[in-house]
């Protein structure tokens, strides 16, 4: 791996000889200009203005132009011996936890190894005081031609220092986010956080991989085969606005329960629906029983359990029976 910088780390008294090595690395398909009409590659040229002529890359140099016009030229020896603490050492300044870091300043992530077997000791010395506090170390380095702020942190057993950009590099973000105070109610809350943890399972950041590359791929090797380049089906258009949230949480929760081989039927966590009320069985006399073509025997069953039914019901009323009326005698 190829060294990017080389220095020392100065943790109060005690100086750690370092190398750094880039952390990460991009993968891109080469891509080039060319003119669109031929093909034909087009190429940059340092081309100087006063000389009306291509110059090569070793005559050039950095230059700064001022307000009123006058350019001052800069070469690699003045950067290189800019009166600069931080351009061969990383001064730790002080100890955070990692939280009082906005991800929003990391930039560029850098392994950290030893520059000799002396190095060791105090390198294994302040990686496990890190581990055993969870804090990052803050620092400062000058890398090529700029100076940054950065932390240290531990990641897999290894120091990693993270460049950061300086605080009144991060833009304000006032007037981004909606105005005024949005009401979410709690069903809508219990969904979304329902909807999120069933995403969240069995998620593996390591098998994401670029689909960008890949679909480039292959139009490239669709255009080098002379075969019809593949097109993706026109996806629907997106909803402008939401108009049922729950409904649009509710639709989003069962399709995620049913793309992991969950319930797609399960209930959503919201808040329950009140039970059907019950009737109370009609009891049915005994014409209407013989209406309906039930033998006796059913009809007394169902009225017996019409009865019962009745007489468990808070609202059951009671029914008064009427005497039968003595025979009238014969004149």
């Amino acid at each position: 791996m190829q060294t990017t910088w080389k220095g020392t780390i100065s943790f109060g008294l005690v100086s750690i000889p370092v190398h750094l090595y880039s952390a990460t690395q991009e993968h891109d398909v080469p891509l080039h200009q060319v003119h669109a009409k031929d093909g034909g590659r087009v190429r940059m040229k340092r081309y100087c203005e006063r000389e009306e002529k291509e110059v090569p890359y070793a005559e050039i140099a950095k230059g700064y132009e001022s307000p009123d016009g006058r350019t001052v030229t800069l070469s690699d020896e003045d950067l290189a011996d800019l009166p600069l603490p931080s351009k061969k050492i990383i001064d730790v300044l002080a100890f955070v936890d990692e939280g009082e870091i906005d991800p929003l300043m990391f930039s560029k992530a850098y392994y950290v190894g030893v520059a000799d077997k002396a190095a060791a000791k105090p390198y294994a010395l302040l990686r496990d005081a890190l581990t055993d506090s969870g804090q990052i170390a803050v620092t400062k380095i000058a890398l090529r031609t700029r100076e940054s702020p950065a932390v240290l942190r531990v990641h897999d057993n290894t120091l990693v220092l993270q460049t950061c950009i300086w605080p009144d590099e991060v833009r304000p973000a006032a007037g981004i986010a909606p105005e005024g105070d949005v009401a979410i109610r709690p069903q809508e809350l219990k969904m979304a956080r329902s909807l999120m943890d069933t995403l969240s399972e069995d998620f593996d950041l390591s098998q994401l991989h670029d689909d960008y590359q890949q679909a480039l791929q292959q139009v490239i090797t669709a255009r080098l085969e002379g075969v019809e380049v593949p097109h993706e089906e026109e996806p629907g258009e997106a909803p402008d606005n939401v108009i049922d949230l729950m409904e649009a949480l509710r639709s989003s929760l069962k399709q995620a329960k049913g793309g992991r081989g969950g319930g797609a039927g399960e209930a959503a966590p919201e808040e329950a629906e009140p039970a059907p009320r019950k009737r109370a069985p009609v009891k049915r006399s005994a014409s209407k029983a013989a209406a309906s073509g039930k033998a006796p025997s059913e009809t007394a069953a169902s009225e017996k359990s019409a009865g019962k039914t009745s007489a468990r019901s808070p609202a059951a009323k009671k029914t008064t029976t009427r005497k039968p009326s003595a025979p009238r005698k014969a004149s």
